[in-house]
């Protein structure tokens, strides 16, 4: 286009500017009948329904959805391309009696789905935020309490419910009803089975189930489906055998897995997540 057909198109909107805006799609989608703080900054082509309450000190990102009755408290800050369904509950102050109204965070990343009547509590001054990550499903009924973590691709099916500060790694996927005690720590690629009690650490790259909550193999089909080798999955599978079946206690089981395992990043982030566990691992292999 040449610039004095450019030059009249300028002309033309400047000269009917109503005109040119009917035609122009909206930055936002803004039901009256919601409430937006004039402080809270939305991004383009954000879409809020009607009923949706957002309070202050509130960022949404570019092509994020937000559904009829969700609340959107003071602090949070959601990414693009977000999907918060009816009823949900995001950044509100945490259900922990230390709380004193400090000035903390909810941040939610790119790509993440919040369904009905989840509820993520805002961070307190022990961390200063709670972190839901990227490409995150959180089914209908989550509770995320204060000073969660929450890394990206996890899966944390119906009414999972998180105690504070925990910290759930990367594609660690939570079956659903199970409840996760405050402090625990779920490794990378974990997979936990419905209604499960977890008052202990879960190591990467395992499977987990029964009561009390123990070690049922390692999660290999998630790990194909992350293009693990058969190769790496067999090290890992080894590596557990003598964690968690072979009968030996945590510390002669480290000293074997240090000695006779060639140095991997496989091997040394389940060293590191095992002598870093402040409440302990999951029990071993239970036959009966």
């Amino acid at each position: 286009m040449n610039s004095a057909i450019l030059r009249s198109l300028e002309d033309k909107k400047r000269a009917f500017p109503l005109i040119f805006h009917i035609f122009e799609p909206p930055k936002s989608m803004i039901q009256p009948l919601a409430y937006v703080h004039p402080t809270a900054k939305i991004a383009d082509n954000v879409t809020i329904d009607p009923f949706v309450t957002i309070h202050s000190n509130v960022e949404i990102g570019e092509g994020t959805h937000v559904m009829s009755g969700a609340i959107i408290f003071k602090g949070a800050r959601i990414g693009k391309n977000c999907r918060i369904f009816p009823g949900a509950s995001i950044g509100a102050i945490p259900q922990d009696l230390k709380f004193d109204g400090e000035e903390t965070l909810t941040i939610i990343g790119d790509n993440t789905t919040v369904r009905e009547y989840v509820t993520i509590n805002k961070g307190t001054k022990a961390q200063g935020y709670t972190k839901v990550g990227e490409n995150v499903l959180l089914m209908a009924y989550v509770h995320l309490a204060h000073d969660c973590i929450v890394e990206d691709n996890c899966i944390l099916a119906n009414s999972v419910q998180v105690a504070g500060h925990v910290h759930i790694g990367e594609w660690a996927i939570l079956g659903g009803a199970a409840l996760v005690h405050q402090f625990v720590k779920i490794g990378r690629h974990a997979m936990i089975s419905g209604g499960s009690l977890v008052r202990k650490d879960v190591p990467p790259y395992t499977k987990a189930a029964r009561e009390p909550l123990s070690y049922e193999g390692v999660n290999s089909i998630g790990l194909r489906r992350r293009n693990f080798t058969t190769e790496k999955i067999g090290e890992i599978q080894d590596i557990y055998r003598n964690l968690f079946v072979k009968g030996y206690n945590t510390a002669k089981a480290i000293k074997i897995i240090e000695t006779e395992f060639a140095p991997t990043t496989e091997r040394d982030e389940i060293l590191q997540f095992i002598k870093e566990s402040d409440r302990g691992i999951m029990k071993g292999y239970i036959t009966k």
